[in-house]
Parts: structure tokens; sequence; C-alpha cells
């Protein structure tokens, strides 16, 4: 379906012309699920927005041939040509679906407007198609969400909906680039089980671009491993994951956390000191309950109650992990420990202080001891910014130091991210989705806080890089008794970095307990599903010699969905 040949891309920089892309060649067969795997900056966005001619301003073909279908070449085609294509012929499903969605439109608007301007829809029937497409993304409620805008939807939700745009034409090839890297697993495993499907009925090829091994194990019959613009290693699965040649391949396999939940690698559980009985706890949130108004259209009841009943407790140098579904509550119980919105009802002490109603002087001292990793590297960094005046900006906001100081700070910060001190001159838009990640994470550590409330924190990064960040996040906190509230979907990393998990459902706690006991032995329905599908598991099954993981775990899988 695809055959890419010699295919070489550069940007132009301040500092001159960067290779990205360096002699590729990549071949994607129908009804076949082709996965490109490597660390951030390896080139594997480059290639794909370079297959679909979507490079950024500065980017350009400097070499190669992509043949697709009876199309020759797709580097030769004029942009009138290239409409044709895209849409129709290709789907593209982007990585980061913030910037991605046009803020100011309905999601079911964005995905009409795809069947209208193909021709496969009616101005009058969009509408109630487009719910038909969202639904088959894997969007709850897909009636109601069709008519809230981006920012009115989680993080997973949203990629669900550029999911429903990439498929809504149904596209010969489709080209994902992280699509799963926002979604939970239960519905990562619903979303995916889809593609395989368009590939496996309608002999749709699929390139799949992702850093998750776990995903390309289960999902990809053939692999295409990337380093520094180039393919190092491409082969049937079996081969790449079974017996890898190249020492990079071996290195990626070694750090990939969803292949290897035996063996946890970093050491918070072994380091932390353990809570004295009278110790008061750091954040304490007692029957903490959140509710929104839902839009005056919506037919259900007029309010969303996102939090109901939480209460929580953190003590110091000890990690508690929220997991759960996108949906579940977990982004909104963060805001709530910071104080970033107000809570309907119940109340929220830190370090032993009554905090529910803190405003001003006070409101500011929480926010010094207390620091939040977002979710979304693209949306919080200011673009303006240098990666230096992005981390130097809490520093002076607080008034710690002196410019030398700062900045002295702020090149240690980047060392322990594993980020050259040259970054520090270069903006946001100029590094990969994982290298925003890592600046982010130096820019809530900036002030030493005794809080970090980590909102997906590693679900951008390569497995390499996410070594490196939870063993970072894992020494400062043995050095220093910071305590991570961390909400995560990816439950093989959460097994290695967590003390205590607590699941969420629907905006509740289902259950709590250690990490040993909830991984060995977990009590509830919907922990079990979400234990079932973490990636990683087919490839798990094959090498053992057995079939498939059993039946009736993919039934509670789709169920609880």
């Amino acid at each position: 379906m695809l055959q890419v040949r010699g295919l070489s891309v550069s940007y132009r920089t301040r500092s001159g012309t960067v290779q990205a892309v360096r002699g590729v060649d990549l071949d994607v067969w129908p009804g076949q699920v082709t996965a490109v795997v490597g660390e951030s900056g390896s080139g594997k966005s480059t290639t794909a927005h370079a297959i679909t001619r979507l490079l950024a301003a500065n980017g350009g073909i400097d070499a190669g041939t992509i043949r697709f279908g009876r199309h020759e070449n797709l580097a030769a085609l004029s942009e009138r040509e290239l409409r044709a294509v895209r849409g129709t012929s290709i789907g593209l499903v982007p990585q980061d679906p913030t910037v991605s969605l046009n803020p100011v439109k309905r999601i079911g608007e964005q995905v009409a407007e795809v069947l209208r301007i193909h021709g496969l829809a009616t101005r009058r029937s969009a509408a109630s198609e487009a719910i038909g497409v969202l639904e088959r993304a894997g969007m709850p409620d897909a009636a109601t969400r069709a008519r809230q805008y981006p920012h009115e939807l989680s993080g997973g939700m949203r990629q669900r909906a550029l999911i429903a745009i990439a498929i809504a034409g149904k596209p010969q090839l489709i080209i994902a680039d992280e699509p799963t890297s926002a979604l939970d697993v239960t519905v990562q495993r619903v979303i995916l089980d889809h593609l395989e499907q368009l590939a496996r009925e309608s002999d749709t090829a699929v390139l799949l671009v992702t850093h998750d091994l776990g995903v390309a194990a289960d999902r990809a019959q053939r692999i295409v491993v990337m380093s520094q613009g180039r393919v190092v290693e491409s082969g049937l699965s079996a081969d790449v994951l079974g017996d890898p040649q190249h020492a990079y391949t071996r290195h990626l396999l070694a750090g990939a956390p969803s292949l290897n939940t035996d063996r946890p690698r970093v050491t918070v559980a072994e380091s932390a000191p353990q809570p004295g009985p009278e110790e008061p706890p750091l954040l304490e949130l007692r029957d903490v309950v959140k509710e929104f108004r839902l839009p005056a259209a919506a037919e259900a009841a007029r309010t969303l109650r996102a939090v109901d009943g939480v209460s929580l407790t953190l003590r110091r140098g000890r990690t508690l992990a929220l997991v759960g579904e996108s949906g579940s509550g977990k982004s909104t119980t963060a805001r709530l420990a910071l104080r970033l919105t107000d809570p309907t009802e119940g109340r929220i002490l830190f370090d032993g202080e009554d905090v529910t109603g803190a405003r001003g002087a006070r409101a500011r001292q929480l926010r010094r001891r207390a620091q939040l990793v977002y979710q979304n590297p693209y949306a919080s960094l200011d673009p303006r910014f240098s990666v230096g005046e992005v981390i130097i900006e809490p520093l002076r906001a607080f008034k710690v130091g002196d410019r030398a100081s700062r900045l002295a700070t702020a090149r240690q910060l980047l060392d322990r991210v594993a980020l050259p001190a040259s970054m520090l001159d270069r903006r946001p838009a100029e590094l990969s989705g994982g290298q925003r990640q890592r600046v982010a994470i130096a820019r809530a550590l900036a002030l030493s806080p005794d809080l970090v409330v980590c909102d997906e924190p590693v679900s951008a990064l390569d497995v390499s890089v996410q070594s490196q960040v939870l063993a970072l996040l894992a020494e400062l906190q043995a050095d220093t008794s910071v305590a991570y509230l961390f909400i995560s979907h990816d439950l093989a990393v959460v097994r290695q970095i967590a003390h205590e998990v607590a699941v969420m459902r629907s905006g509740r706690i289902v259950e709590t307990g250690t990490a040993q006991a909830l991984f060995t032995d977990p009590r509830h329905d919907y922990t079990r599903a979400l234990l079932a599908a973490i990636p990683g598991g087919r490839h798990a099954f094959s090498t053992a010699g057995q079939a498939s993981p059993d039946g009736g775990s993919v039934d509670l899988i789709k169920e609880h969905t």
C-alpha cells in the first residue's frame, strides 16, 4: 500500500539546518499494522508527516520517493492533488488533540466537516452521521459529547475525537501518530481493536507511530525501529522482539515497562522512609465533591458530579497513584488537591492545615510548596519563552536567588531530566513532545516543593526517557522526602513508582491499597479489567507459547469500557 524509499527530511532553524530523517526505507502492507518505534526526536513523527506532506513551514523533503497506491510519488504532487488524497485515501491521527482540534467549534461539527467536505454526507445528515463516527471511535455518550467543545472533554476524549475525524472518510491508509498515548488502557485496547478490525476487514493499512513497545508488540505485524533519523532495524514483529539484532532495539526492549512488569526498575518503595504512626499526612482529602454545570442543551441532569465523595491520604516521602479511565475524575481530583478549583463539598488539608478556602497569601504559599506537572507539554509551556525562561519563571516569581544562581539552577535541572544545557536557548516549538515534557518536569522541581502532582507525567515519553524520569523522581524522593500524587492510566508505570494506589471510576474511589496488594490480589472487577488491559499481554502470551489471554478478561474490559 505504501512504499517509502530513501526519504530524507530537514528543518531550517536559527542555528542552521537540522537533518531529522536520513534515508528512511519503509513498507506498509494492506490489512496489516506496521509500527514505527523509537525515542522522542528519532524522526518517527517527522516521517509520518512527510508522507502526508504536512511538515512544519520550516521543514522540507530533501530526497526520496513516497509511493502510495496509484500515485508514483506523493512528494511530487501539488497541494491541490494532495487534498484529494488526504482524508479519503490517507487519514492522520495527530499526536496532540489540544492543538489539533478547533477550540471554537463543537466536536460534532468538526467530525461532520470531514464528511461534508469529502461528499460523504449532506449538510442535513452530517450531524447525525458524525455521532455514529464518534461511537465507532469509542466516545462514551457520543450524542452529548458532539455538542461539547474540546476544552470540556478530558484528554482521552479529545484524542478519541481526533481518531473519529481520521476514520470518518474510511481511508485506505491510517497514519496514527501516538494515537493512544493519552488514553487509559481499557479505551486504548478498544481503539486499537478497532484499528485492527479496519485493517483486517477492509484491507486498511495502518502505520502506527508509538513509543509504547507494549502496544507495538501487541498490535503490529511489522516493526520499524528508528534512531537519530535512521532505520536501525526492521522486520516481522516476532523477529524484532524475539531476537533483536541491533543494540538500540535491545535497549528499548529493556526499558519498556509494559513488557517488564515482573521486574520493577525504580526503587521508590525501597528508598522512601516508612511514615511513623503519629506523623500527620502531608495531603488529605475528606469526602470531596466537585460538580460542573452541563451545557443548557444537555437533556440529562444539568450538573455533572465529576468527583463524588473522594477521600485520600498522602504522607511525606510517599507516592500515591490515582488510576482510572479518562473522565473518571483523576485530573479534577488533582486540581482540587492543589486548590486550582474549588470543591463543591468536603475539606482539603495540607500539612495539617485546612486549605479548602485558602485565598491570597495562604494560597500563594501553598503554590510554592505544591507544584504540578501537566498532562500536556504542548499547551503548558509558553511558546514565547525559551526553555531557560520557562524553568526560571517560578524562581523569579517567588524571588529565589539572583539571575546567575537561577541560570545555574536551570542548567542543573536540565541535566537531571536528561537534556543538554544547549536546550536553554531553544523555544518549546523546537523540541519533540518528550523533550517538552522533560522541561515541564524540570520547571515543577525548580522550587524544591513538598508535593508534586504528576498528571500523566511520562505518557508522552519514549521508554528509555520514561525510565530516566521515573528514576529521577525516585532519587528526588529519597533525597528530599517529596510526596507525589501520581495520576496515570499506565498501570505498568504505576507498578514501578507507587507505594499506594487508588482506583477511580465515575468520580468515586472503588479500591485502594498498597501497590503490591492491588497488583497481585485486586478485589474489584474494574481493577481486574484495568490490569487485564495492560499492553504487552499478547506478546507475553505468545512468547510463553499460549494462544491468547483468557476471553473472560476481554469481555470484562468491553463491559467496563
